[in-house]
């Protein structure tokens, strides 16, 4: 993919999720709850967008996925990275994919101004600056429960 590709990819407004997003459990077992979604455009791009919160460690990812290509851009919340450059970014930054270091670079973005823990918001905001429309609404993930022993 190209450069002037992805900045298409991600300026096509095509793109939409259909339904509505309910978090479920990790299949893992972890303490996260996760979503997976397919996405659709008027190009036919293979997308699928996916989701972890994990309302304890405090963190919260979408991922945007192009299924020949793998992460194309993704917003961590909660999560320090450290750039091939050696630079830091904070522990909100969002990853765009480029020729030279493909999904390997974060950058601290200005436009996710909800918390983490907001991830219903959160998501409104990754989505309107990744130019998806979603036509369903997403659930509030459920509260995690606390061990009894």
């Amino acid at each position: 993919m190209t450069q002037s590709e992805f900045e298409a990819l991600l300026q096509d407004t095509s793109k939409k999720i259909v339904g509505d997003i309910v978090w479920a459990e990790d299949e893992d077992r972890s303490p996260s709850v996760q979503f997976r979604g397919d996405l659709i455009s008027d190009s036919g791009y293979p997308l699928l967008v996916k989701g972890s919160y994990n309302e304890a460690a405090r963190t919260l990812t979408f991922v945007l996925i192009h299924r020949a290509i793998g992460c194309i851009y993704r917003l961590d919340m909660g999560k320090d990275h450290h750039n091939p450059s050696c630079s830091r970014v904070g522990d909100v930054h969002k990853h765009r994919w480029t020729e030279q270091f493909w999904d390997k670079e974060a950058y601290a973005p200005k436009d996710i101004t909800a918390p983490v823990t907001s991830p219903v918001e959160v998501w409104k905001q990754f989505c309107q600056e990744a130019s998806i429309v979603h036509s369903g609404i997403m659930h509030a993930p459920p509260a995690q429960q606390s061990d009894l022993f």
